[in-house]
């Protein structure tokens, strides 16, 4: 895979997850401006994927946008806010892992 693709894949889940760990701190407080700061996270991380997309086409760039964040956002919430996964979700987190690990392996294909 492109350095550069995860370089900014990298980045984009950086926002995404602050966003998301945001998102969270707005349903325990109900601030307007932790809202708008969740917002305004999400809207750069959606700016960074139209790079992403460019760099490995519309597919691989939301399928591992979406894949990076269900892991990384599960982590979050178990650290943070102490949230728990059923053995059955657990096991559907590991799948998008192999998943994920499917999709970045080094291949000939058309983006």
């Amino acid at each position: 895979m492109n350095p550069t693709f995860l370089l900014w894949l990298g980045a984009a889940m950086a926002t995404f997850l602050g966003a998301a760990t945001v998102s969270r701190a707005y349903v325990d407080n109900g601030k307007l401006w932790v809202l708008l700061a969740s917002l305004a996270l999400y809207c750069v991380g959606n700016l960074m994927m139209v790079k992403l997309m460019r760099e490995g086409g519309l597919g691989l760039a939301i399928s591992a946008s979406a894949i990076a964040q269900l892991v990384l956002v599960n982590v979050i919430a178990f650290f943070l806010f102490g949230e728990r996964l059923s053995a059955v979700q657990t096991a559907g987190v590991a799948l998008g892992v192999v998943s994920m690990a499917l999709m970045l392996y080094p291949a000939k294909g058309g983006a």
